[in-house]
C-alpha cells in the first residue's frame, strides 16, 4: 500500500475511534477495498450491458462505508448473512473478486459453481454463510448460527445484513425476539438507504427511525451515518464487544443511498436527479473517507492514485479470470444444488 504523506502523529486522542484504533497500513487497506467494491460493481454493470452476464443484479454503489464499516472488526471466523445487495458484505469480508466476477459469468470457478449468480454467493471459509433474494430471509438464518455460537462455545459473532424493506417482514420481529430472549451474539444491520424498492421508508414504515425498534426487544438501538466509515466502524466495534462479552444482540441503522436504482430494470422514476445528484458529489462515501484519511496524514495524492491503480488492475484480472474460466457441463448442472443428507 502507498505511504501517507507525513508521518502519522504518536498523538491520536482527538481523532475518531477507528483513526486511534486502527493503523495506517489497515486504513488504507479499507480504502482499497471500498474502492474494490465499487469498481467490482461498475464492472460487472458494464459486463451486463455489453452481454457478458445475463439476468439481474443489485447494486450497491454508494454504501461501501456501510459495509466495510461493520465488518472492520469482525475476524474471519465471524459470520455474516448477506442479502441481494450483497457484493459489498461479501468482498469486505474477504471474499475474491475473480471468483465473484466467474460466479456472475455462470462459470465453474466462482464461489458456488456458477450456480447462485448476483444474488446468491457464499463464502462458508471466510464467514459469508450467504446472500439471499428472500427480503428479510438472511436474518433468521443468522440467529440460528447465533445459537450455534452460543450452545457450541466457540465465540463467534454473526452480522445480518438487511435493507429497510426487511424491517416491516415478521421474520425480522422474530428473529430479533429470539435474538434477545436467548441474548445471542448476533448485530443486526438495517442498511436504510431510504427505499424499499420504489416505496420510501417514510411511506412504509410507522417510525421515523427503524433503530427505534430495537426498544422493543431490549436491546440497543443505535442510528449511523452509514456514510461515513469511521462512524459505522466504531458503532459495530460496540456491538462486537457487547456480543462477545455475552451481552447479547444490537440493531444499528446505517443510513446510507444507492446511487443505482433497485435493479437494472429499475427506471429511477420514483427519485429526483437533483436528490441523486446531492448524495452523489456531497456524501459519497469514498470521496468522505479519502478526506479524512488527508486530513490526519494518513495517505497523500499519490497514495489514492496508487490504490486506484491496483485496484483497476484487480478487477480486470478478475473478468478475465471469468472469461477464460470453464462453463458447467450441461450433465452436471443438476449437481451442487440441492444439500445431501447423510
Amino acid at each position: 500500500m502507498a505511504g501517507a504523506s507525513k508521518a502519522v502523529t504518536d498523538s491520536r486522542a482527538n481523532l475518531p475511534f477507528v483513526y486511534r484504533q486502527y493503523s495506517a497500513e489497515r486504513l488504507r487497506e479499507v480504502l482499497y477495498k471500498m474502492y474494490l467494491i465499487r469498481r467490482f460493481e461498475e464492472g460487472a454493470e458494464e459486463c451486463y450491458t455489453r452481454g457478458l452476464i445475463h439476468g439481474t443484479m443489485h447494486l450497491s454503489i454508494g454504501q461501501e462505508a456501510s459495509a466495510m464499516g461493520v465488518c472492520m472488526p469482525l475476524s474471519e471466523d465471524d459470520q455474516i448473512t448477506s442479502t441481494h445487495r450483497g457484493h459489498g458484505h461479501c468482498i469486505a469480508k474477504g471474499a475474491e473478486v475473480k471468483r465473484m466476477f466467474a460466479e456472475f459469468f455462470g462459470k465453474t470457478s466462482g464461489y458456488c459453481k456458477g450456480r447462485g449468480g448476483s444474488m446468491h454467493i457464499a463464502d462458508v471459509a471466510k464467514g459469508n454463510l450467504g446472500a439471499n433474494g428472500i427480503v428479510g430471509g438472511g436474518i433468521p438464518i443468522a440467529v440460528g448460527a447465533g445459537l450455534s455460537s452460543k450452545m457450541m462455545k466457540t465465540g463467534k459473532v454473526v452480522v445480518s445484513f438487511f435493507g429497510d424493506g426487511a424491517n416491516n417482514e415478521g421474520a425480522f420481529h422474530e428473529a430479533l425476539n429470539m435474538a434477545a430472549i436467548w441474548k445471542l451474539p448476533v448485530i443486526f444491520v438495517c442498511e436504510n438507504n431510504g427505499y424499499g424498492m420504489s416505496t420510501s421508508t417514510a411511506r412504509s414504515t410507522a417510525v421515523k427511525n427503524i433503530a427505534e425498534r430495537a426498544a422493543a426487544y431490549s436491546m440497543p438501538g443505535v442510528i449511523v451515518d452509514g456514510n461515513i466509515f469511521s462512524e459505522v466502524a466504531e458503532a459495530s466495534h460496540q456491538a462486537v464487544a457487547r456480543a462477545r462479552a455475552g451481552e447479547g444482540p444490537t440493531l444499528i441503522e446505517s443510513k446510507t443511498y444507492r446511487h443505482r436504482g433497485h435493479s437494472k430494470s429499475d427506471r429511477n422514476r420514483y427519485r429526483t436527479k437533483e436528490e441523486i445528484e446531492d448524495w452523489m458529489s456531497n456524501r459519497d462515501p469514498i470521496t468522505l473517507f479519502e478526506s479524512e484519511l488527508r486530513e490526519f496524514g494518513f495517505i497523500d495524492d499519490k497514495g489514492i492514485e496508487a490504490i486506484r491503480g491496483a485496484v483497476s488492475q484487480e478487477i480486470a484480472d478478475g473478468i478475465e479470470f471469468a472469461k477464460a474460466s470453464p462453463s458447467p457441463d450441461v450433465r452436471d448442472t443438476g449437481d451442487y444444488v440441492y444439500t445431501e443428507q447423510a
